[in-house]
């Protein structure tokens, strides 16, 4: 896991920018992401951005792939938002699906800081190496 966060928090980017950090892994099965929420998170209607939540099951469902060793980038993803979230945290917890050869199939809840599921997503990833 320390090589996965430090690849992915410590570099300048999303990741760091948006206050993603990771939780904990179980290699080739599954991760728990948090991101804080501040002023910057607000969409003008005063809830968390869904492109904050989006970025958040993305990263999850990423670090899942990256503990089978490979490197892999996102294919295709699908969000359904279920409700509005505010509060101070989100937590995102991704678990592997399907792994095969070149691609895998990974799906993620997130919940908010009373532990309230706000969005699902599910994602398939192109292993670049």
């Amino acid at each position: 896991m320390n090589e996965i966060k430090q690849i992915m928090e410590e570099k300048p980017g999303f990741i760091k920018n948006n206050h993603i950090k990771i939780l904990e892994t179980k290699e080739k099965e599954s991760a728990t992401l948090k991101a804080d929420i501040n002023e910057n998170c607000m969409n003008p209607y005063g809830i968390v951005h869904g492109g904050l939540i989006f970025g958040l099951g993305d990263t999850a469902m990423g670090v899942v792939a990256r503990t089978t060793g490979r490197n892999a980038v996102t294919l295709s993803s699908n969000i359904t938002y279920l409700k509005p979230s505010t509060g101070k945290y989100l937590i995102a917890k991704a678990e592997m699906i399907k792994n095969g050869k070149t691609t895998c199939y990974l799906r993620t809840n997130i919940y908010n800081d009373k532990d309230i599921l706000v969005a699902t997503m599910d994602a398939n990833y192109y292993y670049i190496s």
